[in-house]
């Protein structure tokens, strides 16, 4: 039988303390919230009942501990979905079972009618960048867990945020990978918000769909809602006043999930049942 060869390039890892993330098995809880700015992961860690970890190594930065007495951590990934993929791969190194990743994001709406300062929960993600496919052909659905979808979307209700549900167009950069017109940098495709928003997508940012690619390639749980701080269309820009309160409103839907997804489990459990549906109990009032 043929042995594989051991090089700095093929490294075992499972079990490891990770090279990126710095991170180690018992490190890090089987919840993990995902965002790209290392001060949310801070707000977020502040809202903890308590922290026992935190770990900062190269842009990634980790809190673990518990939220309403359930394990949960948060990290910072920095942005884009290169750095997506790593964090994705390794977290899914030293928690390999029972894993669910919430991407709290921030994007920019491409439909009118979503305002600045609302939440878009993630139905699906269209594409756009290539780290994916380095995993999967060109034509693989990038879509949210269906029961991480409906926690996102109860905790919202409950947290009385604004939200809407729609597809999300993930780009590998923020400046000609979203059409934006930058002096001495012409982007090749300057239309491709107007294309987007023509093909229903409700916004734009660049994460969500490598880490709905490859959680599904795992099989892990993952789903995303995103502050809107920008709405193309409209040409506006979320004022420094309002960013604050928009970011809470996500961080506080992400949360409210983990939450209502400990319910969803349980009523599995006590159902025998291997996916939760509505019809086991409501998730309110419990």
């Amino acid at each position: 039988m043929p042995t594989r060869k051991r090089t700095a390039e093929n490294v075992e890892t499972a079990g490891r303390r990770q090279y990126h993330i710095g991170l180690a098995p018992g490190e890090v809880a089987p919840t993990i919230l995902l965002c790209g700015d290392p001060a949310r992961a801070k707000v977020v860690a502040g809202m903890f009942d308590r922290v026992r970890v935190e770990r900062a190594q190269r842009e990634y930065l980790t809190f673990t501990g518990a939220y309403r007495g359930l394990p949960c951590s948060v990290m910072a990934t920095g942005m884009g979905p290169d750095n997506t993929e790593i964090a994705v791969v390794e977290l899914a190194q030293i928690c390999p079972r029972g894993l669910t990743m919430i991407r709290i994001g921030s994007c920019g709406a491409l439909q009118r009618h979503i305002g600045i300062g609302e939440c878009v929960i993630s139905l699906g993600a269209v594409r756009l960048e290539n780290t994916s496919l380095a995993y999967v052909v060109e034509g693989y659905p990038a879509v949210a867990d269906p029961e991480v979808l409906m926690a996102l979307l109860d905790s919202a209700a409950d947290a009385k945020v604004r939200a809407h549900l729609g597809l999300t167009a993930t780009a590998p950069g923020f400046y000609a990978a979203q059409g934006r017109r930058i002096d001495g940098f012409p982007p090749r495709f300057p239309a491709i918000p107007d294309d987007l928003a023509r093909m229903g997508v409700s916004n734009l940012e660049m994460e969500t769909s490598t880490l709905f690619t490859l959680s599904t390639l795992r099989g892990f749980r993952a789903g995303t809602v995103c502050a809107v701080f920008a709405n193309r269309p409209a040409n506006k820009f979320i004022p420094p006043s309002s960013k604050h309160a928009a970011e809470l409103a996500c961080i506080r839907v992400g949360l409210g999930a983990v939450v209502a997804l400990a319910r969803m489990d349980a009523e599995k459990r006590a159902a025998g049942a291997p996916v939760w549906r509505p019809g086991f109990r409501s998730l309110r009032g419990r």
